[in-house]
């Protein structure tokens, strides 16, 4: 069986990295209008989790009178997103790695240069026989697409059967993948771990830790 990994909320906890980025926003806002780069982190992270990441930004530079202008908040994004996070790869997680057979494979939604932080901040592509960023091959080809599943299937010349995903996201890790007959495994972690999936779009095994995965009968 050939394991393919999700990354986000499924190898670590990406509110770590979130984390990493408004710390890294509240510096720049620092930096460039004075505004206590302590009481800022704070003040983002409790505008997170009273509003999501939608306006978080926006809302930030007028809670401190800086105009929310289209170049100012594309700024701040720019500090979330170029920034070098901190990671740690949970140790049960990364003995999990390293006990799997070979190969594995990575593959993760998301901005190019973001994913790719996470990943050498992890310090986890010499685990992974390759790691596949979809949008490094535009977004079309983003998850629910098969194409990245679909080159590692030509590569490894096997049959979807011969495959497992692990993920955590039931709006788009497993859908096409059922359909094609591919077994998918849902981890009960991170910010979808309640959604109820629509019909046909949750994985056919489902573990509440990734420890667990070793105990489903594939």
């Amino acid at each position: 069986m050939i394991y393919i990994f999700d990354l986000d909320d499924t190898l670590y906890n990406e509110r770590h990295y979130v984390e990493s980025g408004l710390r890294a926003v509240a510096s720049y806002v620092e930096s460039t209008w004075g505004v206590n780069k302590e009481v800022g982190t704070k003040e983002l992270t409790t505008l997170l989790d009273k509003n999501g990441r939608g306006r978080i930004f926006n809302d930030y530079l007028a809670m401190h009178n800086i105009a929310d202008t289209k170049s100012n908040v594309k700024a701040c994004v720019s500090a979330y997103r170029l920034h070098k996070p901190s990671l740690t790869m949970p140790s049960a997680h990364l003995s999990l790695l390293n006990a799997l057979p070979s190969p594995l494979y990575l593959v993760t939604d998301g901005n190019k240069i973001v994913q790719s932080n996470k990943v050498d901040a992890l310090n986890i592509a010499p685990l992974f026989r390759r790691v596949f960023i979809t949008h490094r091959f535009g977004v079309k080809h983003a998850k629910p697409s098969l194409y990245c599943f679909e080159k590692i299937k030509k590569a490894e010349k096997c049959e979807w059967r011969d495959m497992v995903y692990i993920g955590d996201n039931p709006s788009k890790d497993f859908v096409n993948l059922n359909k094609m007959g591919m077994p998918t495994i849902r981890v009960l972690t991170g910010v979808h771990k309640h959604v109820v999936a629509k019909p046909g779009y949750d994985a056919a095994h489902t573990i509440n830790h990734l420890n667990e995965l070793t105990s489903i009968k594939l």
